[in-house]
């Protein structure tokens, strides 16, 4: 019986992890569906972004396999040398290398320029993660820019194929390394659907709100809070997500003192992945007014169970508001952010039921379209 091939993919973060977000969701997806098919194995770092301190129950600088089917490597910040790095990929001698950040040093910088010395079998893929989006680069532009020019430089970009996640990432990919540049349009693993949506009580000019997401300027908490400042409905909304910027956040916190009194704001920390459901089940409505997403793990997790999402028009999640699945609308418009939620609130029991079952369906019909294993297969061949 031939053996089967193995995909070392490197990521900065992994399961238990969820600081991070989205990108720790696509790896854990991945991993899930393509245990079956190949030997994957995981290296990343022992901590969640920002802990200084490892995951509990975890073994640090080995190889083990907690499923029995993938195996993973936690690092320990002393096992995050590029020597240790190569003696990993020397050990899995991969077939293929899946790299899961355009700017990690450690997770993508480092494996390619081991390939590049010491060259293996491995084909690469870099998964660009949204960012190369314009509203992305925009931060530490200066850095970025050396980045993409060394990048250029040691010819990463002709060793690589890139995943993306949509054709905005595509055109994005191919600005700024050009149309010869190798890159296959695939969406990323979403989680698998739970039951049928639990639909919470809904009084005719009341409406819950959930933000979940990273307090950062490229998820625009500002502009949410500001939008409510015109809303006068009553209204709650809970934010979940990890304060990136001390300063960012003293911002919201003035936004939040200035919301009138029919406006209540409560912030709920940073939550783990697995308790996330239960969050949003109690919530009417999910919302996100991002500047940019390749693909929106949080946005689609709400999806799924049944929450209409108010979010921008800068995410592959299109076309909600004719199907009754929520509202994606331009971030030049805030006036008609206030009147979606305006709207929502005015739903009575009978009207937010038929959204968030009219929710439900445009979920499970995107996943009809969709044969994303079969893609993946493809591509990893």
């Amino acid at each position: 019986m031939t053996a089967p091939r193995k995909i070392l993919l490197f990521a900065d973060w992994f399961a238990p992890g969820y600081k991070a977000g989205g990108p720790i969701r696509s790896c854990v997806n991945f991993a899930h569906h393509m245990r079956d098919n190949y030997q994957v194995y995981v290296f990343t770092s022992d901590r969640d972004l920002g802990s200084t301190s490892a995951y509990e129950g975890i073994t640090t600088d080995k190889w083990y396999s907690p499923d029995g089917k993938v195996l993973l490597y936690y690092a320990s910040p002393a096992g995050l040398t590029w020597k240790n790095i190569r003696v990993q990929l020397t050990f899995v001698q991969p077939d293929f290398i899946y790299l899961n950040s355009m700017f990690s040093t450690r997770f993508t910088v480092f494996p390619l320029l081991l390939q590049r010395l010491f060259p293996g079998p491995g084909k690469i893929f870099l998964s660009p993660r949204g960012m190369l989006r314009s509203s992305a680069v925009q931060f530490k532009s200066l850095k970025k820019k050396i980045f993409f020019n060394s990048f250029r430089l040691l010819g990463f970009h002709r060793r690589v194929t890139f995943l993306a996640s949509d054709e905005t990432e595509v055109n994005d990919v191919k600005g700024y390394f050009g149309n010869q540049t190798k890159v296959a349009l695939v969406p990323n693993f979403p989680a698998a659907l739970p039951d049928r949506p639990i639909i919470p009580e809904k009084k005719a000019g009341e409406l819950s709100m959930v933000y979940i997401g990273r307090i950062h300027p490229i998820k625009n908490t500002d502009f949410l809070l500001r939008v409510l400042k015109d809303v006068t409905a009553k209204v709650r909304l809970t934010i979940v997500g990890s304060q990136e910027d001390p300063a960012f956040w003293a911002v919201c916190e003035r936004l939040i003192s200035e919301l009138p009194s029919n406006i209540e704001v409560k912030y709920a920390g940073e939550i783990p992945n697995h308790r996330l459901p239960d969050i949003t089940i109690g919530h009417h409505i999910f919302t996100l007014p991002t500047r940019g997403e390749n693909f929106g793990h949080a946005i689609f997790e709400a999806l799924v169970l049944g929450k209409p999402a108010l979010i921008s028009d800068q995410t592959p999640w299109r076309g909600l508001n004719p199907v009754k699945a929520g509202w994606d609308l331009p971030l030049d418009r805030p006036d008609l952010f206030s009147r979606a939620i305006e709207e929502a609130a005015a739903f009575s029991q009978e009207e937010y039921t038929e959204w968030s079952m009219a929710t439900r369906k445009f979920v499970e019909n995107y996943l009809l379209q969709l044969d994303l294993k079969d893609e993946y297969l493809k591509l990893f061949c």
